[in-house]
């Protein structure tokens, strides 16, 4: 009798995951349905296995790569990618935060008030995004990818960038730390400046992370680094910090409207997580340049596709 209860209950709870994502299909494309749908998400675990690998390796965030390949490549609507693409970003962002944190590498005080403005303005980005036309969703997310391989190939990182005096809005917020710099041992006191063209650059960062569902690592780390002064790993740690409140704000709008389902997010951050647990023992031995190139190639020929799409092409 147990047995038969227990089967029941298995059998109830992946008819319950299999019905909105077989009606996730049925809104999209109909080829789609000639498959059976166990087939997606066998398929969703692979590609994102592999985007976890090319994310380490890039050194990326695995949501910056899922929604333009998923939404470009796969029949499922665009609502729903971004909603799991977000979620695929928080995982990242939840399963490092607490090293990030215990290290000394991320920074409250730095991430507090950036974090603040952030997340408020990605729930704006999520509200307008669900707002508009999907084709035009499609167009402004392939022209924002293209712009992320534009940023890749020009920008520049500076280890410890020389900021010879803090600004009065950075003093008053007390924006400043000490870390010590494993590889050399040495003691690095930091403090940033241009602050408050900073925050306002993190207004449109946080509309277009909850927009497009893309993690905002790509744009954070530039602006806290190249901009505000920041060395480059208290940068990398705070950002990826950052994501898990960003992201959760905006995924919220999301969940409300029914754009996560189980079927979706569960393969995908599985297959992301597993991927960088292997991209992270491949990184020894592989070309940081090569791997690079090889990133840049597939989110630009992902942003192709989803300009395209938009388009109707």
């Amino acid at each position: 009798m147990g047995k038969s209860r227990l089967l029941f209950g298995t059998s109830f709870f992946l008819l319950s995951l299999a019905l909105p994502f077989g009606s996730v299909l049925a809104a999209t494309e109909p080829a789609a349905s000639a498959l059976a749908w166990w087939v997606w998400p066998l398929l969703l675990l692979v590609v994102t296995f592999v985007m976890g690998v090319a994310a380490v390796l890039g050194g990326v965030g695995g949501g910056v790569l899922f929604v333009p390949i998923i939404s470009g490549f796969f029949p499922f609507h665009l609502d729903f990618v971004r909603g799991t693409g977000l979620l695929v970003a928080l995982a990242g962002a939840l399963a490092a935060g607490p090293g990030l944190l215990k290290m000394n590498l991320a920074s409250l005080r730095l991430a507090i008030p950036v974090a603040l403005i952030a997340s408020s303005f990605s729930i704006v980005g999520a509200m307008i995004g669900l707002a508009l036309p999907t084709n035009v969703v499609q167009i402004a997310l392939g022209a924002t990818i293209l712009g992320i391989c534009v940023l890749m190939l020009t920008a520049k990182k500076s280890a410890v960038p020389d900021v010879r005096q803090a600004d009065r809005l950075s003093s008053a917020l007390r924006i400043y730390g000490v870390y010590q710099e494993a590889s050399t041992g040495e003691v690095i006191n930091w403090k940033v400046h241009r602050t408050p063209l900073g925050l306002l650059l993190f207004i449109a960062i946080g509309v277009m992370a909850g927009m497009f569902g893309l993690g905002a690592g790509w744009a954070n780390v530039p602006v806290l680094n190249l901009l505000m002064g920041a060395p480059l790993k208290i940068s990398v740690a705070t950002s990826k910090f950052l994501l898990s409140i960003t992201d959760t704000s905006a995924a919220w709008i999301y969940v409300n409207q029914g754009c996560v389902i189980p079927m979706l997010v569960v393969p995908s951050i599985v297959g992301i997580m597993l991927g960088s647990f292997v991209g992270v023992r491949l990184l020894q031995v592989a070309k940081p340049t090569v791997v690079r190139w090889i990133v840049i190639i597939m989110l630009g020929f992902a942003g192709l596709r989803a300009l395209m799409k938009g388009l109707g092409i």
